[in-house]
């Protein structure tokens, strides 16, 4: 069984840069990719960032793409969310999740069979 805490998060203000970690209690397979969501209040969860298996590749959503970097330390089961430059817009409650997601379907919420508890994101001055 894998459980997944997240921690890291917190009020930042915009501009500012956080880094999210995501930890397994269990041992997570190096052929799951490991993943960061995130949902806003009133809004559907949407993909952030995933870093599939042994390099397989890093994906990251447009609206994030060159502000948020992952990492992922396989020895450690632990995966990282780097934030930057950050907007009003990126408040949300930030979801790990880590499953049998490959290239084609990583940004899909379903194909992932294990989630943390979510931590909470807010930026605003």
């Amino acid at each position: 069984q894998v459980q997944l805490v997240e921690s890291g998060g917190g009020l930042v203000q915009p501009g500012g840069s956080l880094t999210l970690s995501c930890s397994s209690s269990g041992r997570t397979p190096n052929s799951f990719a490991m993943s960061w969501f995130r949902q806003a209040p009133g809004k559907e969860r949407e993909f952030v960032a995933t870093s599939l298996w042994n390099g397989g590749g890093i994906y990251y959503a447009d609206s994030v793409k060159g502000r948020f970097t992952i990492a992922r330390d396989n020895p450690k089961n632990t995966v990282y969310l780097q934030m930057n430059s950050l907007e009003p817009e990126d408040t949300a409650v930030y979801y790990c999740a880590t499953g049998r997601a490959s290239s084609t379907s990583y940004y899909i919420a379903r194909q992932y069979s294990y989630w943390g508890q979510g931590t909470q994101v807010t930026v605003s001055s």
